[in-house]
């Protein structure tokens, strides 16, 4: 696997970045002023994608990581979030906000990260539909951080 960092034509990467936030304009609103990062297969096809956000001076925000449904539960995703906390390594702070799925929350808590806070009704007033994960339906962001050591 080879990531590249994306500077232009970012949108042709959507229909992967769909895979981890299902509305559009949800993407469109970070998209752009993120970094876009991709990580390509043997093939040179698209296989995991990241978005990563300057949200404050030393604070950085995973927005999106989406790994293609055929490569699933093979480490991309964990390989991106390695590569992504190198990238940023002494940067100050990587925070991620997901919703209230313990398969996702755990996969991040394995990665390194800790719970930092919650914003009450996210998905309810930032969504046009119901979002909907293992079953469930999304109410609140719960943040998550890690720091980011030199």
């Amino acid at each position: 696997m080879i990531i590249r960092l994306i500077e232009y034509h970012k949108k042709r990467f959507l229909p992967l970045l769909l895979e981890a936030d299902e509305q559009e304009n949800m993407i469109e609103r970070y998209l752009e002023r993120g970094e876009l990062f991709v990580a390509f297969d043997e093939k040179d096809e698209a296989a995991a994608a990241a978005v990563v956000t300057k949200e404050d001076d030393g604070l950085y925000e995973l927005k999106n990581i989406a790994v293609a449904p055929e490569l699933r539960r093979q480490g991309l995703g964990r390989d991106m979030i390695a590569f992504l906390l190198n990238r940023y390594r002494g940067k100050g702070m990587l925070q991620v906000g997901t919703g209230e799925s313990e398969a996702t929350l755990g996969f991040y808590n394995a990665c390194g990260f800790t719970f930092s806070h919650v914003e009450k009704d996210f998905f309810t007033k930032n969504y046009d539909h119901p979002i909907v994960e293992d079953g469930k339906v999304l109410r609140d962001m719960i943040y998550l951080r890690q720091h980011l050591p030199d």
